[in-house]
């Protein structure tokens, strides 16, 4: 297990060094200057310089790009260029609303979910799996935008039951969850079907229902957690999903997490902040899938893990 899970984060160094120096680049490559969008286009010519000498952005790119890798070792992300404050504090700042939103939507994403997916299963080809399953061809379809512009005209416009934007009370995370939970709910949901349908085909539950167990233990007690084995790489997988993915729903609902910090950061050409996100956002995806994987040998002993 040890010798694993050094050999997976092993594996991410490549993938993180990747994903740095082609953001990096990206940014270095992009058009117009970051310094003269902060001070203004008719700024001073030797305010701008004696600024891009202080920031390091005077030197060849290797050097700028070599210095970046060399201080984010060492957990240093620099200074934002627009507000001239620690990177590392506007994370730090900025990351538990985006935790707290991620947590509440898988958590809501499983409660609907799972019982979705076992109602269809159950009642397969009836009425109950039609339903469902047309929730999940709309939890699928339909943007998160979209949604989120559904939900504000009808729930904070037309009912005034709650607010449109904002952060700092649990009135504000409504809404962002029940958009954020859309998508994982439709997933888990579907792929619990599947399963659950495939687990009661088994003989084993066949066997059961010969000898008269009540179906509500056959549900429940033998084919639902052996059913369940698949949606925890499902679950996992939208876990990332979410803490990694929600700068559309930060931004709609003004919520000042690393999502919507990473859009401002982007309109302002706010490069250390740019590539401290992206470096944060490609580590928590590649540790919420190794946790899965980890995981998923505990629930299955069948499984083995090999470095």
């Amino acid at each position: 297990m040890v010798r694993y899970v050094l050999s997976r984060l092993l594996q991410a160094i490549p993938t993180l060094l990747l994903i740095s120096f082609l953001t990096f680049i990206m940014g270095y490559l992009a058009p117009g200057d970051p310094i003269r969008m902060i001070l203004g286009e008719r700024s001073d010519p030797q305010a701008v310089a004696q600024v891009r000498r202080e920031l390091g952005l005077d030197q060849p790119w290797w050097m700028q790009y070599g210095r970046f890798v060399w201080n984010a070792v060492r957990g240093d992300f620099g200074i934002s260029l627009y507000n001239r404050r620690p990177v590392g504090d506007i994370i730090r700042e900025s990351f538990p609303a985006t935790a707290t939103l991620a947590v509440l939507a898988i958590l809501l994403a499983i409660t609907v979910g799972i019982p979705a997916g076992v109602v269809a299963a159950v009642w397969h080809n009836r009425l109950p799996d039609r339903l469902s399953m047309a929730g999940v061809v709309l939890g699928i379809s339909v943007p998160n935008f979209v949604l989120a512009t559904l939900l504000i005209l009808l729930v904070s416009v037309r009912l005034g039951w709650l607010p449109v934007a904002g952060w700092g009370a649990p009135e504000y995370v409504v809404l962002p969850v029940l958009v954020l939970a859309a998508r994982p709910s439709a997933s888990i949901a579907r792929f619990t079907r599947t399963s659950m349908l495939e687990v009661l085909q088994q003989d084993y539950i066949r066997t059961a229902r010969a000898k008269g167990v009540p179906e509500p233990f056959v549900i429940f007690k033998h084919a639902l957690p052996n059913a369940l084995l698949p949606v925890v790489t499902v679950i996992g997988n939208a876990f990332g999903y979410l803490l990694t993915g929600s700068f559309i729903v930060e931004t709609v609902f003004a919520v000042p997490g690393v999502g919507y910090k990473s859009i401002e950061a982007i309109l302002r050409r706010d490069y250390p902040v740019i590539q401290a996100t992206t470096l944060l956002f490609a580590f928590l995806f590649i540790a919420v899938n190794l946790l899965v994987d980890i995981l998923y040998t505990r629930l299955d002993p069948r499984v083995r893990l090999r470095a």
